[in-house]
């Protein structure tokens, strides 16, 4: 082969290679409106200051309702929130051991409710959490321990396998977005300023047997391991959302487990009261997740007690960092109030709707 042949042919995989590449973030899901969760995973190696005091790990029930802005606000302490849509616990792990490789946090905290889950349960939701983290021994495994039985490994290391069939539903966002999207929440908060009252308290069903599983288990003990390794507390947490029910046996089972290992466990249900929470008020989807109000009250309350019991410093007097939160505050604010006027004009938040320009 000539050594023309062999420039011509070397370009020709070059510019394949390329075409492949720009095709896959072309039809990958962009996340940006309607289900804007999918962005949350991503979104944290955008990060500029990787040294935070807390890390938060878990689904929902964390990403929604705690503002790591009013923690930072109030007390000083610096936190992130690693959450994802229906964050099982394995993919909780895996997050958490990723994290450890870009930083050491003082405190990780943990919402139990994935306890739930001892097995895979959609691809819709492992996409949300699997395709936002960056390739990794940390993914794989993951990817590993999350894949439903009609899946295909290789659809999460190459999604264009998985989403070339998304060519006919290419809207405007998936050309504007194709390189770089625009922050779309605080720290992994995702803020909501609509209000859904409480009308009901739903009841849980009788369960033919309580026990967390195996392999809940398993990743929990693997976690205690992980955070004892690296000097990490380690913390429970059952957030207040009303819903899914949260059933007593469960709870038993973490107080007993948190007294085994010598864990901080919070069922924070239990503090509804002291937390000053009105779920006529603080929630937007009638008592699932705390609204940013609920979300502020929250994270006031728990920022006490991470204060007292582990001693965190108040770095709100360190100038870089003041510069960087400043920043962040502005954005909440801002947010927050671009939210409120939607809901004034149109009754709803249209900037999450799946087609806010309609």
């Amino acid at each position: 082969m000539t050594k023309k042949r062999i420039i011509t042919f070397v370009s020709f995989i070059c510019v394949l290679l390329a075409s492949l590449f720009l095709l896959q973030k072309l039809f990958m899901p962009k996340y940006v409106h309607g289900i804007v969760e999918g962005s949350l995973i991503e979104e944290y190696y955008t990060e500029e200051e990787k040294n935070h005091d807390i890390i938060f790990i878990g689904d929902c029930e964390v990403y929604e309702n705690f503002s790591p802005i009013t923690l930072w606000e109030n007390y000083g302490i610096t936190s992130y929130i690693r959450g994802s849509a229906q964050q099982l616990i394995w993919q909780s792990y895996y997050l958490l051991e990723e994290t450890l490789k870009y930083e050491t946090p003082k405190v990780a905290v943990f919402n139990v409710l994935a306890m739930m889950y001892d097995e895979p349960q959609k691809e819709a939701y492992n996409r949300m959490t699997l395709d936002g983290m960056k390739m990794s021994s940390s993914k794989i495994n993951s990817i590993k321990a999350s894949m439903m039985e009609d899946e295909s490994i290789i659809d999460y290391f190459i999604p264009l396998f998985r989403y070339h069939s998304r060519w006919s539903e290419l809207e405007n966002d998936d050309f504007k977005y194709l390189f770089k999207k625009e922050n779309l929440f605080h720290n992994g908060y995702y803020m909501r300023a609509d209000v859904k009252p409480v009308t009901s308290i739903p009841k849980g069903k009788k369960l033919p047997d309580y026990r967390f599983g195996e392999n809940a288990y398993d990743y929990l003990d693997r976690m205690v391991e992980l955070c004892k390794s690296k000097g990490i507390e380690l913390v429970l947490i059952k957030a207040p959302s009303l819903y899914p029910y949260w059933y007593d046996e469960w709870d038993e089972q973490m107080v007993e487990y948190a007294k085994k290992h010598d864990l901080l466990y919070i069922n924070f249900l239990n503090h509804i009261d002291e937390i000053g929470l009105n779920f006529e008020e603080d929630t937007y989807d009638a008592g699932l997740h705390l609204n940013v109000y609920g979300a502020e009250k929250l994270a006031d309350y728990f920022g006490r007690i991470l204060v007292k019991k582990f001693d965190l410093e108040d770095k709100r007097n360190d100038e870089k960092l003041k510069k960087i939160w400043d920043s962040k505050i502005e954005f909440y604010n801002e947010m927050k109030e671009k939210q409120l006027k939607e809901i004034e004009e149109y009754g709803y938040i249209k900037s999450l709707a799946p087609n806010p320009g309609q």
